[in-house]
């Protein structure tokens, strides 16, 4: 059993490691106060910050709005993506998760810290409800085999007159099963894929991201684009 002075020195690294991260502070509400339904229509909803500072990291165009939110009761992480979409896409080629990594989505990608090692966990969910899980490790090496813990992950969404709704709970138990909670902060990167008709037809994926990576090619499997989620 590890010590707390252990424990204690632990924190002190991560909050250091961490301090120039971009933050988001996630309030804690209630136990049974929210209910997802996949429209975000959930009166615990105007608790929550509405964190809209999305962009094409690598483009010189604005980005379609993005919005997230996010809150927590104990038991619980809630998050709630809004997509601004004219064409959303959400292709069925094998009529199993990989084809969520065709559409249109919204994805969380989860780390214990900067290395990205031994793994990092990824939720990419369109906006159909199918949600592309998987575990990774640095550089770019994925385990598509890997699924988010059985009953842990729950996920609704609902197209809107102007795009998409994902509101999704991953149980507080699961992410300290896999070592993503320490002091209460989740290493996180928040991002969309979106997909647009281009010339000749073809659907080019345009990517969104909260924080800017250190990258001049599109990445987000790369310590730069996490930011730290702080739970209340």
């Amino acid at each position: 059993m590890r010590s707390p002075a252990f424990l204690s020195l632990i924190t002190a690294l991560l909050i250091y490691e961490w301090a120039g991260a971009q933050t988001y502070t996630v309030k804690r509400i209630p136990e049974n106060t929210l209910e997802i339904t996949g429209r975000g229509d959930s009166k615990a909803w105007e608790k929550a910050t509405r964190l809209t500072d999305f962009s094409y990291p690598w483009e010189q165009e604005n980005a379609p709005a993005t919005s997230f939110a996010a809150l927590w009761d104990g038991k619980w992480l809630y998050c709630l993506y809004q997509a601004t979409d004219d064409s959303i896409i959400t292709p069925v080629i094998k009529n199993n998760k990989m084809d969520a990594g065709a559409a249109d989505r919204v994805e969380i990608f989860m780390a214990r810290d900067t290395t990205l090692l031994p793994f990092y966990y990824c939720l990419e969910m369109d906006a159909a409800g199918r949600t592309l899980d998987y575990r990774a490790s640095f550089y770019r090496k994925m385990d598509y085999t890997w699924s988010w813990p059985g009953k842990q992950f729950l996920i609704k969404t609902a197209t809107t007159t102007n795009g998409y709704i994902v509101e999704i709970a991953i149980s507080i138990q699961s992410l300290n099963d896999l070592g993503l909670l320490p002091n209460q902060r989740l290493l996180a990167g928040l991002f969309r894929a979106e997909r647009k008709t281009a010339a000749g037809g073809y659907n080019a994926f345009h990517w969104i991201s909260w924080v800017k990576p250190n990258a001049t090619q599109p990445d987000f499997h790369i310590p730069s684009a996490f930011g730290v989620l702080v739970l209340e």
